[in-house]
């Protein structure tokens, strides 16, 4: 009786596998462009679905899947190192590390701030910005406009943005950092759109416009600004409200600095992944790199992490920025299933849970991917979103309490991304469903 109930067990479970492999592969949806998925059992260390898992995929945001695990593994989840410093006898020089989290409009962290504004003496500001490219490898020009292409550098300040907000209600905005108001110019509406924030390419100049029919309705919009070691310098300066000074002695360098530990790194997580924070991504590695061997190189933290903590992925990723916004960028699905299963062993379940988007709940995937009514997610991963891919991977929680990793890279699709993730819902609910 014993052998019958483990052949029927054994008999169902090869159906389900079937039923899995059959909605990918025959399906409408995903047979108009190149489907990457890989589905495991890691209790059983056992593959469920491969569909071209050998395959490299432009993986978009999932490139923050391999940004977390670097930075978790290099920083840890305590505080992140905000500030680089060296004490003289006459001065105070200081330098920046990558930390996003300086008078940033969501982790308003001003650790750095409080500091500076305590010296007594002179501050000088380390100029270590040609460190730092302000646009990754393969990044497109015209994003200088768009929120999610902030620059990249070595001291951001405020995000290296500045937020237009308006409540549901309010009669007019509010601008943070406030000194960018006198930038600020109202323009002749154009085109459909209710509202318009714009920067001019080269200059830190805005222009808007909000119809009448917006007036009353809440938005938020983030511009990026273009910044230098002078305009951080500027920009600190009217904070701490002290006159600081750019110098460019390298040096310095060369001395072994204090550190003044700044913003929680699960904060910036947590950030980063739930809302695919391309920003926070970037300089994420930046902070790697400082804590590796106190200088800045996106590269250096790729090398070093391909190196040391990636050596046994089944395929070398070929990796050039933190966020995913290039799409140089490629992966194989089995070697993200892979780093799924190092994820799993050095975070704990309510860390991953608390980091991830939620399906139905949080994050990217807050509208999609739902649990039965009452229920809790059972979808917790990393979203993707190129013009020419979408991507989902992560961990797929069955009704009968397995915990599988899978992975779902989608490239060249000339349908929508939507069509895409109802396609998607329909097989990983069948999964949760009855797997």
């Amino acid at each position: 009786m014993k052998n019958l109930l483990i052949a029927v067990l054994i008999l169902l479970s090869s159906c389900t596998v079937q039923r899995i492999n059959k909605s990918l592969t025959k399906s409408d949806i995903f047979n108009q462009g190149h489907l990457g998925f890989m589905l495991v059992d890691p209790v059983k260390d056992k593959v469920l679905v491969d569909i071209n898992s050998d395959k490299y995929f432009i993986p978009a945001s999932n490139t923050k899947l391999f940004t977390f695990y670097t930075s978790y593994t290099i920083l840890g989840d305590s505080l992140v190192n905000g500030l680089n410093y060296l004490e003289k006898a006459d001065s105070l020089i200081f330098w920046g590390t990558g930390d996003p989290s300086l008078l940033h409009p969501d982790l308003k962290n001003t650790k750095a701030v409080e500091f500076l504004k305590a010296q007594t003496k002179p501050l000088y500001l380390l100029d270590n910005f040609d460190q730092v490219s302000a646009f990754g490898s393969g990044w497109s020009w015209d994003w200088y406009n768009a929120y999610y292409a902030a620059e990249r550098a070595a001291m951001p300040v405020y995000g290296d943005i500045v937020r237009f907000a308006k409540d549901e209600g309010d009669s007019t905005f509010t601008i943070y950092p406030p000194r960018f108001e006198s930038s600020l110019q109202l323009i002749e509406p154009r085109g459909s759109s209710s509202s318009s924030f714009r920067r001019d390419h080269l200059e830190n100049k805005f222009s808007y416009f909000v119809t009448a029919d917006a007036k009353d309705k809440r938005f938020e919009t983030d511009i990026p600004f273009i910044t230098s070691a002078d305009f951080a310098a500027q920009l600190l300066s009217e904070e701490v409200e002290k006159k600081i000074t750019v110098i460019t002695n390298t040096n310095y360098f060369s001395e072994e600095p204090k550190k003044l530990l700044t913003a929680a790194a699960d904060s910036i997580y947590s950030q980063m992944m739930k809302i695919s924070d391309n920003f926070l991504a970037e300089q994420l590695l930046l902070l790697v790199s400082d804590q590796l061997d106190n200088k800045l190189s996106t590269s250096d933290a790729i090398a070093y992490a391909k190196e040391n903590l990636l050596a046994d992925l089944p395929d070398d990723p070929i990796w050039v920025d933190g966020s995913g916004l290039s799409s140089k960028n490629m992966f194989t699905p089995r070697s993200i299933i892979a780093l799924l299963g190092k994820i799993r062993a050095e975070v704990p379940m309510d860390k991953i849970k608390a980091y991830f988007p939620a399906g139905g709940e949080s994050g990217t995937i807050r509208n999609w991917y739902p649990s039965d009514e009452g229920q809790p997610p059972y979808i917790y991963a990393k979203t993707g979103t190129l013009s020419m891919s979408n991507a989902l991977s992560g961990y797929l929680i069955t009704k009968s309490g397995k915990i599988l990793h899978f992975s779902c890279l989608m490239n060249n699709y000339a349908i929508s991304g939507n069509e895409l993730k109802t396609e998607l819902t329909k097989v990983l609910y069948f999964i949760h469903d009855t797997y």
